[in-house]
């Protein structure tokens, strides 16, 4: 980059669990992380705001409509032009159909047992398990 200046890409994700305490995943369908399990989340649009941003990528890539809560933090990961700054924020299910779309190959409600596998098999995004565990926001179920 020009002058040392690092190219940082704002993004979102949606941190929701159901009733159950189960997890929303996704698993990825393009790069970055193609095939690997992740939260919902994406690039925010120019002139979005977070909260926007977040409720859009949840309704692509999940067909479910949320209301954004509490942001529950941040992280900085490595991109091809740049830097990917995510805010992840705590959702709640208010509508639609659980199905994959958009950007996901899957999306599934996923259990504490079930994410320990994906943890152990390495098919979770680079620092997911960590952050999420740091963050309180494993799955509970």
């Amino acid at each position: 980059m020009p002058g040392g200046v690092v190219r940082k890409i704002r993004c979102v994700g949606g941190v929701t669990h159901d009733t159950y305490g189960r997890l929303l995943m996704i698993q990825r369908a393009h790069a970055p992380g193609e095939g690997l399990w992740s939260i919902p989340g994406g690039r925010v649009e120019p002139g979005e705001s977070d909260p926007v941003a977040v409720a859009r990528e949840l309704r692509e890539e999940t067909g479910l409509t949320v209301s954004i809560g509490r942001l529950v933090g941040a992280v900085t990961r490595p991109a091809a032009s740049g830097l990917y700054e995510i805010f992840d924020y705590e959702c709640r299910v208010i509508g639609g159909l659980l199905r994959p779309g958009d950007d996901a190959a899957q999306a599934a409600w996923i259990d504490l047992a079930t994410f320990g596998t994906l943890e152990r098999t390495n098919l979770l995004t680079d620092g997911l398990a960590p952050t999420l565990r740091d963050w309180n926001m494993l799955p509970r179920a």
